[in-house]
């Protein structure tokens, strides 16, 4: 049949299977939006708010489905402003592809009104790309595209069609797709025995998972194999869902912003065998003594990652699917029960905490768990928001997790929400993002409002860039330089104005109830959760010790470890604790309220919190220091919370451990704390580390 270019273009994507396209039209791709028009009964074209928008949608129904996802733009700035979610793509190994108009082919290449050279452009952050200048070249580029765009490793195409393609004429005869074969050719016999004889050595395996098990689909593989060898499990951001989170072998995230089972773990086995993983930088810290205790083994279908990044004993290049497949048929079951048993003990030794004396980011994503039954898609933009997504939602299958690991792309959530509610519309979508990373596509809730799509938009709003300012407050001297966001936005007019219903929350008490009118709401909604900065009234008490100690020349006492919450969860500070120390003291905030006898002005010293007692002579010491230096304070019992000094002790440091601090009403969210109480915190810090 005799089509234009546009309409070949349009059945191109009907015969690779494409039902959903995302994009925003323009002047030299409007040959195509006039044919996408006639063909709206076979192809649903999403019109975005923004280009970028149209990337994240198509990267996010592309990861919630596993097919190609597909976004089109016009020349110029619409080609560019694909470019971002191009690069997310291609970071994250997520088949796309990008279909982009250019000016026509007599008026290339002089600097044509929105004539850009977008092959060029984005030849670093794409599989491959391509520029279509004649119409007999259109449909095998477009069929090369979709098969590139899915073969090997997945990753985005670009193709860019010049206006006079889009209207030129020729004959078409679709053609049932080309399969995709496993790559299977690239490994061995001899790979496998060899792995088999390692696995066989080994007294304590461990599996490391990536995003890889998830795209070939290896996830009931590698659950066999897991099995198999009778090997606990973790994983990477990507990976998560490769292998049930809820099931008794799996321990968690890998890495800096992993769980202390999967750390030590790593550390302690005598073999790692890592499936589809890349082993980032986030992943394993230093590569000199990232699991230098082990053999590796690593599976993957790219070639250039074997030995990129850590040198392993073992590299097998092909399809995972059909290695651990292989792997599984010739392996005898292998039996561990004492490394499981430690597994077990460090799992239940480290378990991922928080205070739950008030409202947070952790409370929020146990409850979305917890009210979806661990079954919804949860979408994250980047942040700590987003490590709150990956630790405190338990992911039972492979694509429930959509989120930006490798680029690391503000903004990308909600776009991705709405891809993945048109490739998933029976399952509930949430995005999770915090305040710096919604103000930058949150245009995208227009889109949700004109097409009606029941996407729940979670903002976690702390008014700072929370990460950033993290980073800020442990290197660069809490000089929190732009990352500051207390201005007068509200998100929920905001969300009202671009036609969604919008829900504010401030209270835990709020949290579920919220949540339920969400799910029950046919209709795009925006949940807007208000916690707290940083707990910032114990930095600036020690800060006044030190100052102390350094106006007056004088040196504490005795070898001492104060140490203060920079975290909003407890935990990270018992981490690590030099062996010199003796005694751990938590300089942290008191409580103020019916169950406590502190009030605003009050030094509230920590006698037993919900672990487990203080150590009574250290406590008793510190007690009588505040006696001695006539400060007002009083004795508590911590009914709902922790602190560093009891998780040094469940961390297995041989230390005295007890906490005080300044009493706070209303923690992480609209503190309110009496300067005398800050300074009477002070002293009586200066009272003990001198020991007067």
């Amino acid at each position: 049949m005799m089509l234009t270019g546009s309409e070949i273009i349009c059945e191109c994507l009907i015969e690779q299977g494409v039902d959903t396209v995302f994009g925003y039209p323009g002047g030299t791709i409007l040959n195509v939006y006039d044919a996408l028009y006639r063909y709206q009964d076979k192809i649903n074209h999403v019109l975005t708010s923004h280009e970028q928008g149209a990337s994240h949608a198509a990267d996010g129904y592309a990861r919630a489905t596993g097919k190609v996802g597909v976004c089109m733009a016009t020349s110029g700035p619409g080609a560019t402003n694909l470019v971002t979610g191009i690069a997310t793509a291609y970071m994250d190994s997520t088949p796309l592809v990008a279909i982009t108009a250019n000016v026509g082919v007599e008026i290339l290449g002089r600097d044509s009104f929105q004539e850009i050279d977008i092959t060029g452009v984005t030849m670093p952050i794409t599989k491959h790309n391509f520029i279509v200048k004649d119409i007999k070249d259109l449909v095998p580029t477009i069929r090369k595209a979709f098969y590139i765009a899915k073969e090997g490793r997945p990753g985005p195409v670009l193709v860019d069609v010049t206006k006079n393609v889009t209207a030129e004429k020729m004959e078409f005869e679709p053609l049932q797709p080309k399969a995709i074969e496993p790559k299977t050719e690239t490994y061995t016999v001899e790979d496998l025995d060899q792995a088999i004889e390692i696995i066989k050595e080994s007294e304590k395996p461990f599996i490391f998972a990536g995003g890889g098990v998830i795209s070939s689909g290896a996830s009931q593989e590698l659950k066999e194999f897991a099995e198999k060898i009778d090997a606990p499990v973790c994983e990477t951001l990507m990976g998560k869902g490769a292998f049930d989170n809820t099931r008794p072998r799996y321990t968690g995230m890998l890495g800096m912003h992993g769980t202390k089972a999967s750390n030590f773990g790593v550390s302690q086995c005598d073999l790692l065998i890592t499936v589809g993983a890349r082993f980032s930088d986030r992943v394993t810290g230093n590569t000199q003594t990232f699991a230098s205790n082990a053999k590796i083994i690593h599976i993957d279908v790219d070639a250039a990652e074997i030995n990129k990044n850590i040198q392993v004993d073992l590299g097998i290049i092909g399809d995972a699917k059909c290695i651990l497949n292989e792997l599984n048929n010739k392996l005898e079951r292998q039996n561990h029960p004492q490394w499981l048993k430690q597994i077990r003990d460090l799992k239940d030794r480290y378990p991922l905490n928080y205070d739950d004396s008030t409202l947070t980011g952790p409370y929020v994503l146990e409850q979305i768990d917890y009210l979806t039954d661990s079954n919804a898609i949860i979408c994250t933009d980047v942040g700590q928001h987003q490590m709150w997504a990956a630790q405190y939602y338990h992911y039972r299958r492979p694509r429930q997790l959509i989120t930006s690991g490798g680029a690391g792309t503000m903004g990308f959530g909600l776009g991705a929400a709405i891809g993945a509610k048109y490739g998933n519309p029976d399952f509930p979508v949430f995005n999770i993002a915090g305040d710096g990373c919604f103000r930058m596509n949150m245009n995208e809730l227009a889109t949700a409002s004109r097409y009606n799509v029941p996407i729940i938009q979670v903002v976690i709003n702390n008014k700072v860039l929370g990460m950033v300012r993290q980073w800020q407050t442990l290197f660069y001297g809490k000089r929190y330089s732009n990352t500051i966001l207390d201005d007068k936005v509200d998100f929920c007019k905001v969300a009202e104005g671009l036609g969604c219903k919008a829900i504010r929350v401030s209270t835990k008490e709020e949290v579920a109830p919220a949540i339920k009118e969400a799910l029950d709401t046919n209709g795009p909604v925006l949940i807007e959760v208000m916690i707290g900065k940083d707990d910032k009234a114990a930095v600036a008490a020690l800060i006044e010790v030190m100052a102390y100690f350094k106006r007056n020349n004088l040196k504490p006492k005795y070898r001492t470890l104060l140490a203060f919450p920079i975290y909003e969860e407890i935990g990270h500070g018992g981490a690590y604790v030099p062996e010199e120390v003796e005694e751990y003291v938590a300089l942290d905030i008191g409580l103020i309220g019916p169950d406590y006898h502190a009030d605003e002005k009050t030094v509230s010293i920590c006698a037993k919190d919900n672990y487990s007692p203080y150590d009574r002579e250290l406590t008793t010491r510190i007690i009588n220091q505040a006696k001695k230096t006539n400060l007002n304070y009083c004795v508590d019992v911590f009914f709902h919370y922790g602190t560093d000094a009891n998780a040094a002790i469940r961390a297995g440091n041989n230390v005295y451990a007890a906490a005080f601090g300044m009493a706070v009403i209303n923690s992480h969210g609209k503190e309110r704390c009496h300067i005398d109480s800050i300074v009477d915190t002070t002293k009586l810090a200066i009272a003990y580390a001198l020991d007067l």
